[in-house]
């Protein structure tokens, strides 16, 4: 293995927990179970596909802090619903309260994930970094049983920042006694894991599971997990 490494640093949306697959079927459910059919949704592709616009720009700021946690969480399913003429915060409060309680029990990993973290876990130390709401994110490593392999887990709810901001990685690094030059950041998103992580000096591997193009220059950039077993023992 390589020991330039010790500290391996993990994302977890889009990374390692297929967010998209795992969603989708949350979707489909809620779909079903609220009868969203008989509200002029015509369909729960739409409906999804709808939601995930509405909650990007929602997340834009979320991330930008002029958004709290709470409000995105109100307002991501009532704009949806807006969206199809459907005014109705109740309902829309159901469906919020709905997927957050089953999405992150809806466990969808990438594939061979449990085995690439067993794997490198007997060689280096394993640490995550996340965006993701705090409760949320340790529901998803209880029931994926990823939490296991991680000696530390850092969310910016409790680091008190999101990434890229430098705060987030350095809060990171000292908590798991680790320093930028013997850490390596695993994660699918350019601006957030690999511009923030190569601005604080950490190396930096981008998950690019669907070969999209960029201009960006990652340390390392691979397409499927079990290249980073290949990859570090070269």
């Amino acid at each position: 293995m390589n020991k330039k490494y010790l500290h391996l640093f993990f994302d977890l949306d889009r990374t390692l927990w297929d967010f998209d697959k795992s969603a989708y079927q949350t979707f489909c459910d809620m779909y079903e179970n609220h009868g969203l059919s008989q509200k002029n949704i015509p369909d729960v592709d739409v409906f999804f596909k709808t939601y995930n616009q509405v909650n990007e720009l929602l997340w834009d700021q979320y991330r930008a802090g002029t958004l709290t946690k709470e409000i995105l969480r109100d307002l991501r399913f009532q704009q949806t619903l807006m969206k199809f003429g459907v005014d109705n915060a109740k309902l829309a409060e159901r469906l919020s309260d709905y997927y957050l309680y089953h999405s992150p029990r809806n466990v969808h990993l990438f594939p061979q994930a449990s085995e690439v973290l067993a794997v490198l876990q007997k060689e280096y130390q394993l640490h995550m970094i996340t965006n993701g709401f705090e409760e949320v994110q340790h529901i998803k490593l209880s029931t994926s049983g990823l939490g296991k392999y991680f000696e530390t887990i850092v969310t910016s709810e409790e680091a008190g920042v999101k990434k890229p901001d430098p705060k987030i990685f350095h809060f990171a690094l000292n908590k798991a006694g680790a320093s930028a030059a013997d850490s390596l950041m695993i994660g699918d998103d350019l601006e957030v894991d690999v511009l923030g992580a190569k601005a604080v000096g950490i190396d930096q591997v981008y998950f690019n599971p669907e070969k999209a193009k960029h201009n960006s220059q990652p340390t390392y950039e691979i397409v499927a997990l079990i290249e980073l077993t290949t990859m570090l023992s070269n």
